[in-house]
């Protein structure tokens, strides 16, 4: 196991409940979660694309850049969504129960991915450990409800 991305993987972690309360203190104020979450996609956009830009040696080639298959761009559909939803909920439920049943819809929904390989994954089987994983972390998630 690659510890940087261990720890990468961690930080990220790290940051979904913070950043859930800070886009469901901006939707508060600004009486709209999806304002907020519009504003920190917007953020995001610029950050992100300043840093492309100097690392990656300015813009990707529009060649390379229209011969992706067509849903990949329909990635950032998730991001709205994961923005959104955690904008909403976070006040209701709270920051340790929304990152619970978000674990456990991420660790269901890459079971399948694995499973069936996809989005250009590969084929992990689904073994009986993966599966207790799953209905442990479902148990966790019940128990901070």
């Amino acid at each position: 196991m690659n510890v940087i991305s261990v720890v990468l993987a961690l930080f990220a972690g790290l940051m979904l409940p913070v950043q859930s309360l800070m886009n469901a203190q901006l939707a508060k104020g600004l009486h709209s979660s999806l304002w907020a979450t519009a504003f920190s996609g917007g953020i995001l956009t610029i950050i992100l694309s300043l840093i492309a830009f100097m690392t990656a040696g300015g813009l990707p080639m529009i060649k390379e850049t229209i011969a992706q298959p067509w849903w990949v761009w329909l990635g950032g559909i998730c991001g709205c969504v994961v923005l959104s939803v955690s904008a909403i909920v976070v006040p209701q439920l709270g920051a340790a129960k929304m990152v619970a049943f978000i674990m456990v819809g991420q660790i269901f929904s890459s079971l399948l991915i694995d499973r069936f390989g996809m989005f250009g994954a590969n084929i992990v089987e689904i073994e009986p450990t993966r599966v207790a994983a799953l209905i442990f972390l479902m148990i966790g998630a019940s128990l901070l409800a």
